[in-house]
């Protein structure tokens, strides 16, 4: 993975977590910078951000003081999500990882080419959120 790109991945992750990006502005600037796909994975406190010729890039991401519940709840990550996409007064990113994860969220992957994310629990249940259009 060039530096360039590397630099992109970061500066995204970084956008997410301190709030200076949303997750549209964030999938803009990946797509531009010739990213197809990404995971993040709450287990591991990793994000890996994927380029369509097979490179990628894996960063370290902030670990959340929250255990991942057990049983997957997709109406509380629903919930969550539909925050997360209306802005609602106080939210953070950080925060909507802590809802998720307590709703028994492992983690996500979201799909450029898709258009949708994946979110996914620890015994691989799942729920598919297309973007808005």
């Amino acid at each position: 993975m060039d530096d360039g790109s590397k630099q992109i991945a970061e500066r995204c992750l970084r956008g997410a977590q301190d709030g200076s990006m949303t997750f549209p502005q964030i999938v803009e600037e990946l797509i531009d910078g010739g990213f197809e796909s990404y995971t993040v994975d709450y287990r591991t406190s990793r994000a890996i951000y994927y380029r369509p010729d097979g490179d990628s890039v894996e960063l370290t991401t902030h670990r959340h003081a929250v255990a991942i519940a057990g049983a997957f709840d997709a109406d509380a990550v629903k919930a969550a999500i539909k925050e997360a996409q209306l802005l609602v007064p106080g939210y953070t990113y950080e925060g909507f990882c802590k809802k998720v994860m307590s709703a028994g969220c492992a983690g996500y992957i979201v799909s450029f080419s898709g258009r949708r994310a994946l979110y996914f629990g620890r015994t691989a249940e799942t729920h598919v959120e297309h973007f808005p259009q």
